[in-house]
């Protein structure tokens, strides 16, 4: 029997759990809003969730499904209506043909990795990402047993991943896969068609499995996205919601499957989310209705971009990787710290801005940079210029 004195030994915890990083960008937010609570004044520039709320046609469409009363499960992959819009929105937007039953409805993108990535990898398989990059796939693959291989970025080929890139990795040790993101996170850069096309068929040739993800599809200032399907259609598109339609706590999202990869999804979303929530399906399917109200706030991205792009440079921060699209600006620090994790939290306590360290999306060189997401609209950003111009003098 245990007492006070010789209390029960608790068993260890698993050590995926101790492998897998912070999210750190969701640190910050959750230090910048305990800042809020005690009555401080923070620019909020660490996460990328648009100001603006979802479409009123989305809303409208929640509220007359809750009105109706019996909010239940839906089919695992999605309410039908849901996946034939998607379906279209691929003819319409990309001239790329994709049956509705090759898209899968998710719980936001983050469940659409996870059931991608089960699917596809065993553990101990190699899968290509970039750095920097979105950290939520390092923490992911990890958390699955699946080894990450980073692939740094680089200034000469425009920071984004590259055939020869993929072809250097891949002889160091066999890849499964390949992770690819255009506009990507946590710069906004793009990669373009001849580019894309370039990493398909060299992902092709060795027998690896392509995933593109295409959260901010949408959110572009000089030339469209292009969609890999284009130019592979065996590649698993991931796709979300959350960015250009405004909808991030709505946690609905997409995958465009390989017809092989659908009924193996299917059976792991049926016992890891049963499905996405009824209501968030319902209202993503009316904001592909609300084009215009969309574009008027990336209207305002884009003004907030200009801004940031001319300002900053200013201030001393002069590399900066294409802005192409997405609402993030992630610019090299070097001449001010060595540390952006450091830098990250002095910003935040002494000038009051939340602003994401390098080190989230690149743990080896992420030390001399800072990523600033603009979602939140022009005059708050304006006044995060203002308050980073003081805190650098």
């Amino acid at each position: 029997m245990s007492d006070e004195t010789n209390p029960p030994r608790l068993p260890a915890l698993a050590a995926r759990a101790e492998r897998v990083a912070p999210f750190l960008a969701m640190d910050v937010l959750a230090r910048a809003a305990a800042r809020e609570r005690e009555g401080a004044s923070v620019v909020r520039m660490e996460v990328g969730q648009p100001s603006a709320p979802a479409p009123r046609a989305a809303r409208e469409a929640a509220k007359a499904a809750l009105e109706e009363g019996r909010i239940g499960y839906t089919e695992a992959l999605g309410i039908a209506p849901l996946r034939e819009r998607i379906a279209r929105h691929y003819r319409e937007t990309y001239a790329v043909a994709v049956p509705p039953e090759r898209i899968a409805v998710t719980t936001g993108s983050s469940a659409g990795f996870v059931l991608a990535f089960l699917a596809m990898f065993e553990a101990g398989a190699r899968v290509a990402i970039t750095a920097p990059g979105y950290p939520a796939y390092r923490n992911i693959l990890e958390a699955l047993d699946i080894a990450p291989v980073s692939i740094p970025l680089e200034k000469a080929t425009g920071y984004v991943m590259t055939r020869a890139a993929i072809e250097r990795a891949h002889a160091q040790g066999a890849l499964s896969g390949v992770l690819a993101m255009s506009p990507a996170n946590p710069s906004g850069t793009m990669m373009s068609g001849p580019v894309l096309e370039e990493v398909a068929q060299a992902c092709r040739a060795r027998g690896l499995w392509l995933i593109s993800d295409e959260i901010y599809h949408g959110l572009t200032y000089e030339a469209p996205a292009q969609t890999a399907l284009a130019y592979d259609p065996d590649a698993i598109v991931v796709n979300s919601f959350s960015k250009y339609y405004c909808m991030t706590g709505w946690r609905v999202g997409w995958l465009v499957l390989p017809e092989r990869l659908v009924r193996p999804v299917e059976r792991l979303a049926q016992s890891l989310f049963i499905s996405a929530p009824y209501l968030s399906q319902i209202a993503a399917l009316a904001a592909f209705d609300a084009v215009e109200e969309l574009e008027a706030v990336k209207a305002g991205y884009a003004r907030t971009r200009a801004m940031l792009l001319e300002e900053l440079p200013r201030l001393g921060l002069r590399e900066i990787h294409p802005a192409d699209g997405a609402f993030y600006v992630y610019a090299d620090i070097g001449r001010f710290t060595n540390s952006s994790l450091d830098f990250s939290r002095r910003l935040l306590d002494e000038a009051g801005v939340a602003a994401t360290p390098g080190v989230d999306f690149d743990p080896n060189e992420g030390s001399h940079w800072l990523r600033l997401s603009f979602a939140g609209g022009f005059d708050q950003c304006r006044e995060g210029v203002r308050r980073l111009a003081g805190f650098l003098r």
